[in-house]
């Protein structure tokens, strides 16, 4: 068997979801020689980011802390769609409804105010008048954004490898990553072809991450169902008219969806405890699980309710206890970076995610704020 021995890759990047896909193009867009690794051939629907849309949101519910990051990432999406001559970001407006002490609407609230955001608090009466799909109990109320909307991850990911690929990053799809090793000389990893070496590694292993890393975070990896609906109506669900939306009903329960893209208006819970083993994958979406949904916007977004089930499609969130990120520099290793752990919400970061990542190779630190997300506040490493 020949051996792949590769002794002058300035980064070698692990994952090549969206975070690593990211981050190789920015880093060979700066003239660094980067060798990229990915177990399947991205983009792949074994990680969090397949299925077609994502959601993109400025007044983050889960902490103001979030805003500076997601504004840059909005800057660097119109900058990717420059690059990549292709349409990724769609602007819909966006609503998170729940009751008035909702983390879908105090936490969007509290992180608009700390940075001057543009939202309006919505009664459910004058939810009902702009929004006619949605039908919000009484007692519930929304916040509106105009600038949330949806990102093609798919594309997105594509998009990347073939700018980093034109930027002169190799890339190794199909190819996973055993094992990894870092010193003062530099950095190996070790694949069925062979070890490679490298002066840095990134890590964004998505769901092989809590055995990758090796870090000691308590992360797990669990599934999820998008669910795709075809209403009778299509007009009512299309962007301009339709926006994205979460909605918060129980403590820790929440829904969200977008409008329409090629025919289908996505809709899903974004719960969930069902653990996966990443190397087996998750199993498809079950019409049962179509008809719990299909209950739950009974209530809601009825019109949605009687749709047609266009299918649904399977992915893997891979959760910290906090279900905040974690991205920094490994405790035990200066010379290696890791970016995991996204908890289901990642994806709309992708880009400065990139960049902090290509930062922290070059120059060992980053001008964003990322102490949120240490891979120490857990207590370092295994």
């Amino acid at each position: 068997m020949v051996r792949l021995r590769i002794v002058h890759a300035d980064v070698i990047v692990v994952g090549l979801g969206s975070m690593g896909a990211a981050a190789a193009y920015r880093l060979a867009s700066r003239g660094l020689r980067v060798s990229a690794f990915d177990r399947f051939d991205p983009p792949h629907d074994r990680g969090a980011h397949s299925g077609g849309s994502r959601i993109i949101r400025m007044a983050y519910m889960e902490g103001a802390d979030y805003v500076p990051l997601i504004r840059r990432s909005y800057d660097l999406w119109r900058e990717l769609e420059s690059d990549a001559s292709e349409r990724l970001l769609t602007v819909t407006g966006g609503l998170m409804l729940g009751r008035p002490d909702s983390i879908a609407v105090a936490g969007a609230a509290a992180a608009a105010r700390a940075h001057g955001l543009a939202h309006e608090l919505l009664e459910a009466s004058e939810v009902r008048r702009r929004f006619p799909a949605f039908t919000p109990a009484a007692d519930e109320i929304a916040l509106y954004e105009e600038v949330a909307g949806l990102v093609r991850p798919d594309r997105a990911i594509a998009a990347y490898l073939r700018l980093a690929r034109m930027a002169g990053a190799t890339l190794h799809p199909d190819t996973a990553v055993d094992e990894w090793s870092a010193s003062a000389y530099g950095v190996s990893i070790a694949t069925a072809e062979g070890i490679v070496h490298g002066e840095r590694l990134i890590l964004c292993p998505g769901p092989w991450a809590p055995a990758l890393t090796r870090l000691r975070l308590p992360m797990r990896v669990e599934r999820r169902v998008q669910h795709y609906w075809q209403p009778s109506m299509p007009s009512a669900f299309q962007p301009g008219s339709f926006p994205i939306w979460i909605w918060e009903y129980g403590t820790g329960l929440a829904a969200y969806g977008l409008p329409a893209l090629d025919g289908a208006v996505k809709a899903a819970v974004h719960h969930g405890d069902e653990t996966v083993d990443p190397d087996v994958g998750a199993a498809p979406a079950q019409p049962a699980e179509a008809d719990a949904m299909r209950r739950w916007l009974s209530t809601r977004l009825p019109d949605l309710a009687t749709a047609k089930w266009l299918g649904g499609k399977q992915c893997l969130y891979t959760l910290t206890p906090d279900e905040h990120f974690v991205l920094g520099p490994h405790p035990d290793s200066p010379t290696v970076a890791v970016a995991c752990g996204f908890s289901g919400h990642g994806f709309k970061f992708a880009p400065v995610i990139g960049e902090i990542l290509a930062d922290l190779a070059t120059k060992g630190t980053t001008s964003q704020s990322i102490g949120l997300f240490d891979p120490k506040r857990f207590g370092g490493t295994a």
